[in-house]
């Protein structure tokens, strides 16, 4: 079983991995055809609260079958939910044939020329290393929190707890996502991704901090009720910053012509993170101890911490400011600096069959 799920997982990575950051990138781009003001919260609405909401239904689904099933026959239940989580894919696959590029994609694509990578490197290759390691760093805290959620509240209500139990109790941790995420996306409107992105990060590690402080009276099972919300506002809070703005920081802190690159690259790195993170969690969890020490459970809390401070640092010292209009100011640039070393930016929005040329006639141009 757990062979053909990592293998049917490779092939998850490759469809939804790969459309994903395509997906994200256009809509970076869609949003500059919008009004100014709300362009950060529709790019957020539409890609990190679509994920958080995935968390949520995919944590209900298996809870309902579980629970229809009376926590038995555990085959019908974990192949019931992977088949369920088969259609949304489909439905979106429909929707995606009639999708049309955006117009600021067309004027700047280099997706029918050779892309200049030495060019490309040096404007924008010290700023894809930060994006990428605070994407690194957030996965690397996120996906594993999230995936041994289950493991930390099954510290308070046992191991011998039905299926009901684990889900129904994943299913309200996850719901604190949402809240993160929808109040984030105005936020980012008001502060800028930058800004909300270090503040999200800063909230987070106060509370991490908080309960490793306090883990101690907070895994009571007396008081799990309060435990759940307190973790939960540890993930909602990253969220609000990180989870909401990383990947709008991906998405526009770079030119079009390069975007989908760019943001595949940061993205693939902060999977890398996801997949360390999720590696050495146990592995921190050991340095603290045993599962009768205290340390055990309080380690991941102050590592995490930690790393959102320091990604909150790095953030501030070393990203620009995201305003309204940074897609269109941020081609402006590029087509600048291509200019000035030598790169014909008339190859920019060829399609296919085109050259540069043919384009000199039809607007009139001497060719170069």
């Amino acid at each position: 079983m757990f062979n053909i799920l990592a293998a049917w997982r490779f092939f998850v990575g490759i469809g939804i991995g790969g459309e994903y950051p395509a997906g994200s990138v256009s809509c970076a781009e869609s949003t500059g055809e919008l009004k100014g003001g709300s362009r950060n919260r529709w790019f957020i609405l539409f890609t990190n609260c679509m994920i958080d909401w995935g968390f949520v239904i995919g944590a209900f689904v298996p809870y309902v079958v579980a629970a229809a099933a009376q926590n038995q026959y555990y085959s019908t239940i974990w192949r019931t939910s992977l088949g369920i989580g088969a259609v949304f894919p489909l439905v979106l696959f429909l929707l995606r044939l009639k999708l049309k590029e955006p117009e600021e994609f067309s004027r700047n694509s280099m997706k029918n020329v050779r892309t200049p990578y030495g060019l490309v490197l040096k404007f924008y290759g010290f700023r894809l290393l930060i994006v990428s390691l605070i994407w690194f760093i957030y996965d690397f805290s996120a996906y594993a929190f999230g995936i041994y959620s289950s493991k930390i509240v099954s510290n308070i209500y046992g191991d011998e707890a039905p299926l009901t139990t684990v889900f129904g109790w994943n299913t309200l941790l996850n719901l604190f996502y949402i809240p993160g995420t929808m109040l984030g996306a105005p936020l980012s409107d008001r502060l800028g991704p930058r800004y909300t992105l270090i503040l999200g990060f800063v909230a987070q590690s106060i509370v991490g901090f908080i309960m490793a402080g306090t883990y101690a009276k907070l895994s009571q099972p007396s008081v799990v009720g309060a435990f759940v919300v307190v973790y939960g506002i540890f993930l909602a809070l990253g969220e609000l910053g990180p989870g909401n703005n990383i990947g709008l920081l991906a998405a526009k802190t770079c030119a079009t012509g390069v975007r989908g690159q760019y943001y595949g690259i940061a993205a693939a790195i902060g999977k890398i993170g996801a997949f360390v993170g999720v590696y050495v969690f146990p592995y921190i969890q050991a340095a603290g101890g045993t599962k009768e020490d205290l340390a055990y459970y309080q380690y991941p809390f102050y590592v995490s911490s930690s790393l959102c401070i320091f990604a909150a640092a790095l953030a501030f010292l070393c990203l620009p400011q995201i305003g309204q209009d940074t897609i269109t100011l941020e081609d402006e640039k590029f087509r600048e600096y291509l200019t000035a070393n030598g790169w014909d930016v008339r190859q920019l929005g060829l399609k296919a069959g085109e050259s540069t040329d043919s384009v000199s006639r039809e607007s009139g141009e001497p060719p170069k």
